[in-house]
């Protein structure tokens, strides 16, 4: 299979990219960076603008099967400080991906990476795909603009289209986020980690192996079939809900047990209080999908995360 990904350089793009390449896929990167800052990218790579009168021309002549938009934002936080911001990177990087397919001449399965965070605070858990698009913050608001362009484009053009309502991914190279920033604290010399909130907030958490996975299986499932102008909203997820407390605990218990955890009691604006997926319908197309143990999750990162820290201690 042939896999382009625009926003090779990123967390998402970057990790699905190369979990296809050691899948045996040929693999096509997008982004705005010189290709001589990827050195950990081991598939092709072309630096572009992402808008469409590029994007058309590189989709045209590498025919992917499967494109991955990965280009975009990746910050509630950062989309209450600047939401125009936001909206460029998000709503409109995504419709000029849309237009330099339907430009393209090629059909590919597009892969829209969308969010939870259209969801808001949900009025029922697990939360399915029927329910209310009710979102808290502009990078929810943003996220639910570009499900809508892809309707638009799977309806007028053609185009096959699935966006994937991403809940909380998390993975090795991730360098953000409650697990990358309970990690530093808990391996850091303080006695106490502090984390927001009370720890009662939940999430539904994902490792980006088990996310790429399933995105490769749905381009799978779709070259079987024949029909296009199809479009598709899926929740990507484990379909637990997890604790804030209990992952934090889980995360002591491997990096320091000695250590204790204390929580400010604040709330983040933009932040939902609970998550958990309802993934009947992904169970639906992909029967045979299932996500690893989260504790065995958590351990490799963790254990990832020591031996680049002994590494670069020894100046390897």
């Amino acid at each position: 299979m042939k896999i382009l990904i625009t926003g090779s350089t990123g967390f998402i793009g970057g990790s699905v990219g190369r979990y296809g390449i050691r899948a045996g896929h040929e693999v096509m990167g997008t982004g705005r960076s010189p290709e001589s800052r990827q050195s950990e990218w081991p598939g092709q790579y072309v630096q572009t603008d992402p808008v469409a009168d590029n994007l058309s021309v590189i989709i045209r002549r590498f025919e992917p099967d499967l494109l991955l938009h990965a280009a975009g934002s990746a910050s509630v936080g950062a989309s209450l400080d600047d939401p125009l911001g936001d909206w460029k990177a998000s709503a409109l990087t995504c419709a000029n991906l849309l237009e330099a397919v339907r430009r393209s001449g090629v059909r590919p399965l597009v892969i829209i990476p969308s969010s939870a965070s259209v969801y808001g605070n949900p009025e029922k858990l697990p939360v399915s795909e029927t329910a209310p698009v009710q979102p808290i913050s502009p990078y929810g608001f943003h996220k639910a603009a570009c499900e809508s362009l892809a309707s638009e484009y799977s309806g007028l053009f053609g185009l096959d289209v699935v966006a994937c309502r991403f809940f909380s991914v998390f993975g090795g190279v991730q360098r953000r986020l409650l697990i990358w920033e309970l990690y530093q604290q808990l391996s850091g010399t303080e006695p106490v980690a502090w984390l927001d909130g009370s720890g009662g907030e939940s999430r539904d958490f994902l490792h980006i192996d088990d996310v790429s996975k399933a995105l490769l299986a749905l381009a799978d499932r779709r070259a079987a079939r024949s029909e296009e102008g199809n479009y598709l909203v899926l929740n990507v997820a484990r379909g637990v809900e997890t604790s804030v407390r209990e992952i934090a605990e889980q995360l002591r218990d491997l990096v320091a047990p000695q250590k204790e955890i204390r929580y400010r009691g604040n709330s983040r604006p933009g932040d939902p209080l609970r998550w958990q997926a309802d993934i009947s319908r992904l169970k639906t197309y992909l029967t045979e999908w299932e996500p690893d143990p989260l504790a065995d999750d958590l351990a490799r990162c963790v254990a990832e995360w020591k031996a680049e820290a002994s590494s670069a201690q020894h100046g390897f």
